[in-house]
């Protein structure tokens, strides 16, 4: 994976330029795509918030990568359910901050997959 350039405040990231305003998923090969956050939806009441679930993380079994990033917003306020810390631990997932994901991944030289939560 080349480099990337990512840059991100409260309610938003860019990546290479490209600005999105809702959470986002790096892929291995570099795509960018929308965190599927409806799957987790209905634990929403449980956490007060949306949590990363279990129910969101079946893609990695498709993706190449040797880290994988979990960026819990800007305050690190994202609620990540057991059984989904469970999986991340597995793959020894760097779960912090938003802001901190952002510099860990610009410095990023193996392949890898970043979770971004844009906001809280």
């Amino acid at each position: 994976m080349k480099k990337l350039s990512v840059e991100s405040e409260f309610g938003w990231i860019k990546v290479n330029g490209e600005k999105y305003e809702k959470d986002i998923v790096i892929h291995s090969d570099g795509s960018i795509s929308k965190r599927e956050k409806k799957k987790s939806k209905g634990l929403k009441a449980q956490y007060g918030h949306t949590p990363l679930s279990e129910l969101e993380l079946d893609f990695l079994s498709g993706e190449k990568f040797e880290a994988l990033y979990v960026g819990t917003g800007h305050e690190g306020a994202l609620p990540v359910t057991p059984k989904a810390f469970e999986i991340l631990k597995r793959h020894d997932a760097k779960i912090l901050p938003t802001p901190e994901v952002v510099e860990k991944i610009e410095a990023e030289q193996r392949p890898f997959v970043a979770m971004i939560h844009v906001t809280c």
